[in-house]
């Protein structure tokens, strides 16, 4: 089981980004190149469960992650459900030839876990984002837009990039759809933190902790 801490900083997405290891901070539109990460190993197939707390450990929700592998293409599901009845529900697909490139991601979050209830789907390959919502007065929108998307745009994909960047790597910057519903390209740092135990049972570990700003 991984154990996972979550800071209260607006939509969750922005939470998970690279939760595994570290705690996530704001997300702020920044200029700044980006880069794809290098397949060090080839992703294969994984069943794992997570739990998600706050930082000072009370247990928000329950995960589940599973993924399959056909060649060079790979499809990922992360679903989290809260105590409160809401759902956290996102399906990538990626390839994995020499670089690690997202071909779609579908995220559903909803629940009173979220500021707002939303759908939204990303076609990397296209350039199509669909987001589904419903507006203040409760009817549903929906927003289709065309983007010219960077080959490094990680929706749906960090918690498989964080596991492949060496940790002497001093800084890699990815892009990342943001839907506020409307979308945006922004882009994400993922800085190396250090080392941090970790503790298993009666084990502890000592693993490389990177952390996303």
């Amino acid at each position: 089981m991984v154990s996972m801490t979550w800071r209260a900083l607006g939509r969750f997405w922005f939470h998970l980004l690279v939760a595994v290891l570290a705690c996530p901070a704001p997300f702020e539109p920044i200029l700044l190149s980006a880069d794809q990460v290098p397949v060090r190993h080839t992703e294969g197939l994984v069943h794992g469960f997570l739990a998600l707390r706050t930082l000072d450990g009370k247990r928000l929700a329950d995960g589940e992650m599973t993924q399959v592998a056909e060649g060079e293409r790979v499809t990922s599901r992360l679903i989290f459900r809260f105590k409160d009845g809401s759902v956290y529900d996102d399906t990538t697909i990626f390839s994995q030839r020499g670089a690690f490139r997202l071909l779609s991601d579908h995220l559903v979050e909803r629940g009173p876990s979220f500021k707002q209830n939303m759908e939204t789907s990303v076609e990397a390959s296209t350039g199509q984002i669909m987001v589904r919502y419903r507006d203040k007065d409760g009817k549903e929108k929906v927003l289709k837009e065309q983007h010219e998307l960077p080959p490094d745009v990680a929706n749906g994909l960090l918690f498989t990039l964080v596991k492949h960047i060496q940790p002497t790597v001093p800084e890699t910057t990815v892009s990342m759809v943001a839907t506020t519903p409307k979308p945006r390209v922004i882009k994400l740092e993922i800085l190396p933190e250090g080392e941090k135990a970790i503790a298993s049972v009666n084990t502890k570990h000592e693993r490389c902790a990177p952390w996303g700003r």
